[in-house]
């Protein structure tokens, strides 16, 4: 264990990085698939995947309660749950306290989720990590490829009231194993699984103008595939998520809003207000999205 104060410089886009000091590295390891990094921050206990800021202490409630609270107010039901990624466990427990009765976390990465639960103080502790290796309860944790996963489970009988996509974020590096999960084959392959009135939600990039590409591409890709496709860009964060159910809805946000009026989980981040104000894209999006799509690889 590194005791050393350091730093990581986590990329944001050409020519603009962000600097994260570290007092304290807690873990500083390389698995079969990535560098990570668990290190006090300014903003608590930090999860670093390839130089990437993953979750911090500080604001991971709000990351987390952005990508699935839209999603499961958007479902018919929170019965069944199927997380792929989201190393940490944070999902897994949201997804319970929604009143999910099975909840199947998929992650590769065997050696980054066992870290995240002896280090982080969110998400899995270790006794209940082991207990979903186990299948002992509701979550059950699977080491294995979320794309083989898919494949077996469109192919059974299993589906899903919500599937959640929670990875890095989506990059122009060819070499990056979970880009591919992030791709129109991918999505339609989780359409596969999901149950009537499903949802699935993803991680979509970062609103940001100079930074927008890949919240455009993921937006395009779901309206091709998704009747109806909500986006909840959060006001206390710098990401954007999409959720999406196979049919038309008029009004969803509406119908969204009386949903969590009766939900049996109560986010601290996301109320009526922040549904209104939080589910329209913003301006340079829209108007990107106006114009005739090119055919680069980000849109596929």
């Amino acid at each position: 264990m590194t005791v050393t104060p350091h730093q990581i410089v986590e990329p944001l886009g050409p020519g603009l990085s962000r600097v994260w000091d570290l007092p304290e590295v807690l873990l500083d390891t390389r698995t079969d698939y990535q560098h990570v990094v668990i290190a006090r921050t300014a903003q608590g206990i930090t999860l670093f995947c390839d130089n990437d800021r993953q979750s911090t202490e500080e604001s991971q409630l709000v990351y987390h309660e952005a990508l699935l609270v839209p999603a499961a107010l958007l479902a018919d039901e929170v019965r069944r749950v199927l997380v792929i990624g989201s190393s940490e466990g944070v999902l897994s427990q949201q997804a319970v306290a929604f009143g999910a009765d099975r909840v199947d976390h998929v992650d590769i990465d065997r050696e980054a989720v066992r870290a995240c639960a002896e280090y982080l103080p969110y998400g899995y502790s270790p006794a209940e990590l082991d207990a979903a290796e186990r299948a002992d309860g509701p979550v059950r944790m699977h080491y294995r490829d979320g794309w083989e996963f898919l494949a077996e489970a469109a192919a059974g009988t299993e589906r899903y009231d919500i599937v959640v996509i929670d990875l890095p974020d989506e990059n122009a590096d060819p070499e990056a194993q979970h880009n591919r999960l992030y791709a129109k084959d991918f999505l339609r392959r989780c359409t596969e699984v999901l149950a009537p009135g499903g949802v699935l939600a993803a991680q979509a990039g970062c609103p940001t103008l100079w930074r927008n590409e890949t919240l455009i591409a993921a937006t395009r890709r779901f309206s091709e595939i998704f009747g109806t496709v909500v986006y909840f860009g959060s006001d206390e964060h710098e990401w954007a998520f999409l959720s999406g159910r196979a049919d038309r809805i008029a009004d969803p946000v509406d119908g969204m809003i009386r949903t969590l009026s009766g939900a049996g989980y109560r986010p601290s981040s996301v109320d009526p207000e922040a549904l209104r104000g939080c589910t329209v894209l913003p301006h340079s999006v829209r108007v990107a999205l106006a114009r005739p799509s090119g055919r680069t690889g980000r849109d596929e």
